[in-house]
């Protein structure tokens, strides 16, 4: 008989750590893009206040021409990266909140309170502060630029503190930030899209029909919906709404069931693989028969057909989203001139104030407040391993807007209001650094959580 602390599993087959390995990939994957996204950043900075300033702003309004003569679209860089490759940034987020909302932190009711409410706080909090330092001025229209939280930034920051943070306080972050870009979304849709061409509009309606019923009735080539979308994306962009959110409607459209179910899938490629192993030759590399070949094909096929588009399209964008077209919109939208006027205004001007006090303040308050009130009201409860100094963490994390920040700033400041956009810009780059170094120092000091008992063969077990 054998002691059961003799039979404790490895660590790498635990169950939990299985079921947890998709969002550990994700989440290594969003770190590692915010560590990118910080150099461009600097480089930016770097680039618009150094010698070469010059060709930093020329380079961005070069206009490059899309189409032939009777029909083209002529536009500057800048606007091809915020509207054109920025929906595809759209795309995945929309992709990230309907796997959540189906089976993710955001398809349980009880587990979705927590999150769902402190990011309604953390979104309604910045934009009350910030319409309060701008009401009566020109720059009120800004009022949603403190929103959003940047997800890539905060999990990198998480990523600093390694162990120090138990693994619960990832997966609240991450819920909490997708509902973030929801509402930021919303946002853009509702209060930054001007002057509608309903003809256009009509016309785009019409086409996020036709991608709807591609949907009911079974079709799953990524061509397709990528065709239909670049079409929808022409429509809603002549239309006058913000094109970027094209992505995502096309995502809600992304089938989500597969074309085999599990047992056919199990059955079938057991079958393969026996059809493989009964072959004659070695099965390695070029050395195959005929036989060997053709079942290797055959389970190519079916391995494709066991995963959800939606999967294979998410998984398809997250290298070239986050580590080329973020950095790309970092590089283009983050190089304000500092300037000794510039830094002076940071503490006087409405737009600064309010984006930073929305940001610094109004992130904590409205985290922290609508946590504790569906606490109380027992509608959730806090996870496991989670204590309410690192909600107030979280809450600091929270005032990263930057991405999103900058596209809304974009959107609220940069067709009429130059100025403005240049403060706004001081006032979120000071404000992801200042909540960066404020969030990691409250998250650092919190203590490190406990570890998990080793999972060992439960005693009745080794018994018989």
């Amino acid at each position: 008989m054998l002691h059961k602390s003799a039979l404790k599993y490895p660590k790498t087959s635990r169950l939990p750590d299985i079921l947890i390995r998709p969002f550990q990939e994700f989440t290594h994957a969003t770190m590692s893009s915010g560590v990118l996204l910080l150099l461009c950043t600097i480089i930016a900075l770097l680039w618009a206040n150094g010698p070469f300033s010059h060709s930093y702003h020329t380079l961005w309004e070069h206009r490059f021409i899309v189409g032939f003569s009777s029909l083209q679209l002529n536009y500057p860089l800048h606007v091809w990266i915020n509207d054109g490759f920025m929906a595809f940034f759209f795309l995945l987020v929309g992709l990230e909140i309907k796997r959540e909302m189906l089976v993710g932190e955001l398809s349980q009711i009880r587990q979705a309170v927590l999150p769902l409410i402190a990011a309604l706080g953390g979104a309604i909090f910045p934009a009350l502060l910030y319409t309060i330092f701008t009401w009566g001025t020109p720059a009120s229209s800004g009022w949603g630029i403190p929103m959003a939280t940047d997800i890539a930034f905060a999990l990198g920051v998480l990523a600093l503190l390694g162990k120090h943070i138990p693994l619960a306080l990832k997966v609240f972050l991450t819920a909490l930030a997708i509902v973030d870009d929801l509402l930021a979304v919303l946002t853009i849709a509702l209060f930054y899209s001007h002057g509608i061409s309903w003809p256009a509009f009509f016309l785009g309606s019409l086409l996020l029909l036709v991608l709807l019923l591609c949907n009911l009735v079974g079709i799953r080539r990524r061509l397709i919906y990528f065709l239909l979308g670049f079409l929808l994306w022409l429509a809603i962009f002549a239309s006058g709404l913000h094109a970027a959110i094209t992505g995502i409607l096309v995502a809600w459209m992304i089938p989500v069931r597969s074309r085999l179910n599990a047992s056919t899938f199990i059955q079938q490629s057991q079958e393969m693989l026996a059809t493989f192993a009964r072959g004659r030759a070695l099965g390695l590399g070029l050395v195959m028969d005929e036989r060997q070949q053709a079942a290797i094909r055959a389970l190519e096929v079916h391995t494709e057909a066991i995963q959800a588009p939606l999967q294979r399209i998410e998984h398809a964008l997250h290298i070239p989203v986050r580590f080329a077209i973020l950095p790309l919109f970092v590089l283009a939208n983050a190089g304000v001139t500092l300037t000794l006027a510039s830094l002076s205004h940071v503490f006087i001007h409405p737009v600064c104030l309010g984006i930073l006090i929305g940001l610094l303040v109004g992130k904590q308050l409205g985290i922290l407040l609508f946590s504790w009130s569906v606490i109380k009201l027992k509608w959730a409860q806090l996870p496991t391993g989670i204590t309410w100094k690192h909600i107030y963490g979280i809450g600091w994390l929270g005032g990263i807007g930057f991405t999103m920040s900058l596209f809304i700033a974009d959107l609220a400041f940069g067709d009429t209001q130059s100025a403005f956009l240049e403060q706004a810009k001081v006032a979120i780059l000071l404000a992801l650094l200042l909540s960066s170094v404020g969030g990691f120092l409250l998250l650092r000091l919190s203590g490190t959580p406990q570890e998990p008992a080793a999972h060992t063969i439960d005693h009745d077990i080794c018994e018989q």
